[in-house]
């Protein structure tokens, strides 16, 4: 979740993101030539009649037309695609998932806004190029098992489910948690579990996962969220001090773990026994 006020540099354009969800979503109907069995893969487990988007972009989740599409439609055009987000499949659940609907009436107007926003608790929901660059970043291709830390209203999480097999993701609002679970269950989302705890510590009973997102800033990668990768697992995580933090990448080879730092952002800070205190 980033911070309110928060400059971001990034893929080699600047531009500036100010301020920094809840509700529903609907069904987004790409055209599908027919269901897939119900013992395959790309089948929506626990999802109604149409969930499933079509063997070429592969999505789990998908909202039938509702009035903002042409809005979420320049969304990824303007702010994402042209910034160099390339994978087909995240660019396809950023134009699905209706951002609108995770943010509160009077935050509402300024959903595809190119900056994160306000959804209380101190706390906010991410810049959408953001939450696309980032979700890109783990190269998610559907069998994945996905860690998130700082659910929010549930935004990046319902963009994940989209993605992945299945989600955990952990809150430490309580407030926030009950809404981003209002909002993936009338989503129809059954892939993702959200739970109220210490995001720092991880998801032991769960792990190990392939993709680990991290959407608070932390002053280093905490040790438990590494210790829980999966062989080959990629995490993401802003990590620095409160006012500014670089996204780093961490992947799992045979060899080890190897870091990378991408660009520079601004985060809320990750509150924990591993991250930062109150």
């Amino acid at each position: 979740m980033q911070k309110p006020g928060a400059i971001k540099y990034g893929a080699g354009l600047s531009f500036f993101a100010v301020n920094g969800g809840s509700d529903r979503i609907r069904r987004y109907n790409l055209p599908v030539p027919h269901e897939p069995p119900a013992d395959s893969p790309l089948a929506v487990r626990g999802s109604p009649p149409g969930g499933y988007c079509g063997a070429r972009l592969d999505l789990f989740c998908q909202f039938p037309p509702d009035p903002r599409q042409t809005q979420r439609d320049l969304m990824v055009r303007e702010q994402i695609e042209r910034r160099g987000v390339r994978d087909a499949r995240v660019l396809a659940a950023m134009r699905a998932v209706p951002r609108h609907l995770f943010l509160p009436e009077n935050a509402r107007a300024s959903a595809y806004d190119d900056t994160p926003l306000p959804i209380g608790s101190h706390q906010t929901i991410s810049q959408p190029y953001i939450v696309a660059y980032m979700t890109e970043a783990l190269k998610l291709r559907g069998t994945e098992r996905v860690l998130e830390i700082g659910t929010g209203s549930g935004y990046q999480t319902a963009v994940l489910a989209c993605l992945s097999d299945e989600v955990y993701s952990i809150e430490r609002i309580p407030e926030l948690a009950d809404c981003a679970r209002r909002n993936l269950h009338a989503l129809g989302i059954s892939r993702a579990e959200v739970v109220v705890g210490d995001g720092t510590c991880g998801s032991p009973e769960h792990a190990p996962f392939d993709a680990i997102v991290v959407t608070a800033g932390t002053p280093a990668v905490p040790q438990p969220l590494l210790d829980q990768m999966a062989p080959r697992g990629r995490l993401i995580a802003p990590v620095g001090g409160r006012s500014v933090q670089e996204l780093e990448l961490w992947i799992r080879s045979p060899s080890g773990i190897r870091h990378s730092r991408l660009t520079a952002v601004v985060f809320v800070p990750l509150i924990g026994v591993h991250g930062w205190n109150e």
